[in-house]
């Protein structure tokens, strides 16, 4: 719902009101993510989609409906071989929706789950639809148990979304967490033209995008207007004093071995995503030697993507920042890097936690 956040706002504000549908589960060959979101007002305006056009007329219906009798409701999406013309899925999967009126009494929590800016995870009792939101310290909205607010952290702490059964003393409550979370790290290392079209594709894919480079003339805002943040910084002081996470991708593209060994020493062995570095064959055969004469052990140089990027045969920048992009979307999502045609079974797989 959060990427709906401006006109949903603006609905707050004129006092509109309005129903969302939300996937709150997925199997198979699902177009959306646990999240995904619709929304529909009372004069039918639609923003958002839960199913890529599949099933978002009888959604629209169903929003309609809860807007009339002020109940929510669950509904289940497939495919049926035996009716090719019902209501479903044509990509064969599944999607569960719950679709919720937005009364006076859950507005407060998604309005704070919008306007946040730190970690936030929304949560709806799926009997009652009743809301709360809360962040790591703060709670706001319908007062739930104990034990849903803390099961709701931990999945917030996990940046997990999805649809948790309780046991809160003599009752069971259905709750569906949805967790939002500041966007990952994209940290591009070497301000060469390469790093502007990985820049430019890291922040096209949902990255908060920082590019490194010890030289000040070339480290500058006007060469990387796609960048978040442009720092003047030797790469390795920098990744030193920097937060990195586990949703953290380092693209180390400085091509030079004196900011290389040094920032990939300790790349290498913080906790992060991912680790590419570039360079020609023979630069990574003498890049290697370099890591093992510092005293990286075989496990810690099995982390390093080098030379980076999926071997797509391109040569411009921008096609080796599609090559570079392609390699960190196989690496967090488990893609085998095989073409769709050359495989059989499901085209998605189990979703990923989202980070």
């Amino acid at each position: 719902m959060r990427d709906l956040a401006a006109e949903l706002l603006q609905w707050h504000t004129a006092g509109k009101t309005y129903a969302v549908a939300t996937v709150i589960g997925v199997s198979g060959s699902a177009p959306r993510p646990p999240g995904a979101a619709l929304a529909v007002n009372a004069e039918g305006v639609v923003l958002g989609s839960i199913s890529g056009g599949c099933v978002e007329g009888a959604v629209y219906e169903l929003c309609r409906e809860a807007l009339r009798t002020g109940r929510p409701v669950r509904e289940t999406f497939g495919y049926s071989d035996d009716d090719a013309f019902a209501v479903g899925l044509t990509c064969g999967g599944r999607i569960e929706v719950f679709v919720q009126p937005i009364t006076p009494a859950e507005r407060e929590a998604i309005e704070a789950m919008l306007r946040s800016v730190g970690p936030v995870a929304l949560v709806r009792d799926l009997n009652t639809g009743a809301t709360t939101a809360l962040g790591p310290w703060w709670t706001l909205g319908a007062r739930v148990d104990p034990t849903v607010v803390a099961e709701a952290r931990a999945m917030l702490e996990a940046a997990a979304t999805g649809v948790r059964v309780l046991g809160c003393g003599d009752r069971e409550v259905t709750v569906f967490v949805e967790s939002h979370v500041p966007p990952p790290r994209m940290v591009v290392f070497g301000a060469i033209d390469f790093a502007a079209a990985v820049t430019r594709i890291g922040r096209f894919l949902g990255y908060h995008v920082t590019v490194c480079d010890a030289r000040p003339i070339f480290a500058t805002p006007a060469r990387f207007p796609d960048a978040h943040e442009v720092v003047v910084d030797w790469p390795d002081r920098y990744l030193e004093r920097t937060e990195v996470d586990p949703r953290t991708v380092l693209c180390v593209l400085t091509h030079d071995p004196k900011f290389d060994i040094p920032l990939l020493e300790k790349a290498l062995r913080s906790q992060v995503a991912y680790v590419g570095a570039m360079g020609s064959r023979r630069t990574h055969e003498d890049r290697m030697a370099a890591l093992r004469a510092a005293g990286l052990s075989e496990a810690e140089l099995a982390v390093l993507h080098s030379p980076i990027g999926l071997d797509l045969g391109g040569r411009t920048a921008e096609e080796t920042a599609v090559a570079i992009a392609a390699e960190i979307v196989a690496v967090r999502r488990g893609g085998s890097t095989r073409p769709l045609s050359a495989g059989e079974g499901p085209i998605h797989r189990d979703l990923l936690p989202t980070w």
